[in-house]
């Protein structure tokens, strides 16, 4: 293990969680991203599935005790309390771009934390995926080959500004932050580049777009990683 990280994956992964899942989520997400990681009771849900992760890591007190038998040598505790198992899980991966699903469209108060962890490991690509919609946090710079009229919402979680083309309403001249404005329901023009001046923004776009958002994810620059201790 180097620096704490579990899994390094040359490709995209998917990482489950245990909410349920809206239909071919799984299927739609392993075709992206075919590295499985379940974290906590999401590996009850691969087990369902007839898939086994590469692991399983959390502080396991959603595991079935059929599922910590069969992933008995995949099974990586983390105990403590004081993150959630996306955070635990998310932190402990390393690859090109992280899938996360069965982490949202459940309970509010478990999706606002996921959001959190986007804003807060910013540094670790990974999306969202909701029954209908997809969030992640914006790099530097992305570009995202999307159709005209596609929703673009953007949600501050800090003040920052975002440089921006191919949106139908431009955002060069506005400070987003989470208490004053907020960019929910704008739309593509065309292809669009989003440039955030910090850290801090999430996208939110519709789920038919996971494949271009997964590419366009894996390939633009990161911001850095955190101090240790930061």
């Amino acid at each position: 293990m180097i620096n704490g990280v579990i899994v390094q994956a040359p490709g995209p992964v998917t990482l489950l969680g245990g909410a349920a899942l809206s239909g071919d989520d799984l299927t739609l997400a392993l075709a992206l991203a075919p590295h499985l990681v379940a974290a906590d009771g999401g590996a009850d849900l691969a087990l369902a599935q007839g898939i086994t992760p590469l692991a399983v890591i959390g502080d396991m007190d959603s595991l079935s005790p059929e599922a910590a038998s069969t992933f008995a040598d995949r099974l990586h505790p983390v105990e403590e309390q004081e993150s959630t198992d996306f955070d635990k899980a998310l932190t402990r991966i390393d690859a090109p771009v992280v899938i996360a699903l069965g982490f949202a469209g459940g309970r509010l108060d478990h999706e606002l934390a996921a959001l959190h962890s986007l804003v807060l490991r910013a540094d670790r690509p990974c999306l969202l995926l909701g029954p209908s919609t997809l969030a992640f946090h914006s790099p530097p710079r992305l570009d995202l080959p999307l159709a005209r009229g596609t929703l673009v919402s953007l949600f501050p979680f800090a003040a920052v500004r975002v440089r921006s083309t191919g949106l139908r309403w431009p955002t060069d001249h506005l400070l987003f932050a989470p208490d004053r404005r907020i960019g929910t329901s704008n739309e593509a023009a065309g292809d669009v580049t989003l440039a955030p001046s910090a850290p801090g923004m999430l996208v939110i776009l519709p789920r038919s777009c996971l494949e271009p958002a997964t590419r366009a994810l894996a390939a633009a620059p990161r911001w850095p990683s955190p101090a240790p201790g930061g």
